[in-house]
Parts: structure tokens; sequence; C-alpha cells
């Protein structure tokens, strides 16, 4: 069974890096899901979409999934760019647009 091994980005509920230095090894579905008629749950008889593992390291994850047998892909995650911004620029002569309340 195929497995992807990422670094999660941080969520939109956090302005820290919180959880977002561990790799995750997770497994893809096998089976699709399923809609419960009576009751409306999702489920399905995959259990290894429930696994999550965590490492230190990309490399640390890569030998796991191989030492396991495990046919992996990697995706790397994309540093996000900062822009310096400065609240004096709200202030500012040559500003493109005009500053409204």
């Amino acid at each position: 069974m195929p497995a992807k091994i990422y670094r999660p980005a941080k969520t939109a509920m956090q302005s820290g890096k919180a959880k977002t230095h561990l790799w995750v090894l997770e497994f893809d579905q096998d089976q699709p899901r399923k809609i419960d008629p009576i009751m409306g749950y999702t489920s399905s008889g995959d259990m290894r979409q429930q696994v999550k593992l965590t490492f230190e390291s990309q490399e640390q994850a890569e030998a796991y999934a191989q030492r396991n047998g495990i046919e992996y892909r990697v995706i790397l995650p994309k540093d996000a760019t900062r822009k310096a911004v400065s609240y004096s620029d709200n202030f500012k002569f040559n500003r493109t647009q005009p500053w409204t309340h």
C-alpha cells in the first residue's frame, strides 16, 4: 500500500509554527469510504487510513518505509515568504493607494 511522507503546514488557527517540524508518514486510501445509509456516518474497511507515524527527520521516515517495504512518495514543504511590513508605511507620501479607515 503506498504512503506519503510530508511535513505538515501550520494551521490557520495558530500564528506560530507548532507541530510543523515533524515529518509524517501517512498511508493512502486503499478502499473508498462509504456512507452508512441508516446513521449517515462515513466509514471504511481500511484500517491503515487511521495510522499516522511521526518522525524527527525526512531521512528517518524514508528509512522506516524502506525497512518495512512500504512504497512511498515524498512531498517537500514550501517555505512561506515573509514580507516585512511597517505600520509607518500606511502614512507614506508615495503610497500608491489612498489610506482609508
